[in-house]
């Protein structure tokens, strides 16, 4: 139950706050720079980012709604794996270049008052919003496909929290390790990029299967432990709608039943991301050791 909560609270935090630091970067900028009154074409920028952000979700559904079968599951399979590709970009330029972020939004705000093209600040501002705008769309569509109910409570958990972050940074009261947040939330992000890779996958097998494809061994079933329900109705633990099971399902993408090349995608996803992130990152800190 609910198993779309924790992924699409742990996206919406991690988009939304980051679209947030920016606002957040920017408007505090132009407070130092004595040009507060300028804060009016951050704001327009950044509200019709939101706007085009709501716009394409509703679009991305509606596209969706019309589907159904072999469309249907192309399309979440599609999807997912698109989220995952954009999902692992993200993850990848943020190990490299998080601590350069608040620098060069400072040197194009210098740009576009300097050069009196004060609509450069909504453009920027609208740039970077609807960044993670279009992010979130695209890693919430695919969670949307596994549990409408349990994404929106996620999504709404994850917006309250992030409103209540950024009226206390605004007012400088919370002092957020900007280094430190987008290093773990990385990680934890890879985590659930993985298992979205993985049902990516099953779903273009599933469409493949319908349209006649046949996949060989790589289609088959690697392993089953989904165990039989329970003479009262209820779901053993391990199995995928299970207490422990369907935590797990939205925590790492566990599925009780796999297909091998599911499996192989979802190995091969972690051998590739996870040792890249522990290079940057060890890097990183023996950089920073040396330096002290």
């Amino acid at each position: 139950m609910y198993e779309g909560l924790f992924p699409s609270f742990l996206v919406a935090f991690r988009e939304s706050l980051e679209a947030a630091l920016l606002v957040v970067i920017i408007a505090t900028y132009l407070k130092k720079l004595g040009k507060a009154n300028l804060n009016r074409y951050l704001y327009i920028g950044t509200g019709a980012a939101i706007v085009a952000s709501i716009i394409l979700a509703l679009i991305v559904q509606v596209i969706y709604g019309g589907l159904s079968g072999i469309a249907a599951e192309t399309f979440e399979g599609a999807a997912s794996l698109t989220a995952t590709a954009v999902l692992t970009y993200m993850v990848f330029w943020m190990a490299k270049n998080a601590q350069k972020i608040k620098g060069e939004l400072q040197q194009k705000i210098d740009i576009a008052i300097t050069k009196g093209q004060l609509f450069g600040i909504t453009t920027l501002a609208f740039v970077a919003v609807f960044r993670e705008g279009l992010e979130t769309v695209l890693f919430l569509t695919a969670t949307f496909f596994l549990d409408a109910a349990g994404a929106m409570i996620g999504i709404l958990m994850g917006f309250v929290v992030v409103i209540v972050l950024t009226m206390l940074l605004m007012k400088s009261i919370y002092k957020l390790d900007v280094r430190k947040f987008f290093k773990y939330t990385s990680v934890i992000l890879t985590i659930f990029a993985a298992g979205l890779a993985g049902y990516g996958v099953h779903e273009l097998i599933e469409a493949g299967e319908s349209a006649g494809i046949e996949f060989g061994i790589l289609g088959q079933q690697a392993f089953n432990i989904n165990p039989a329900m329970n003479p009262d109705g209820t779901y053993p633990l391990l199995h995928e709608r299970g207490a422990v099971g369907s935590v797990l399902k939205a925590l790492v993408g566990y599925d009780g039943n796999p297909e091998w090349l599911r499996v192989l995608v979802y190995i091969g996803y972690w051998l590739v991301v996870g040792v890249y992130l522990l290079k940057t990152y060890r890097k990183r800190n023996m950089k920073r050791e040396v330096g002290h």
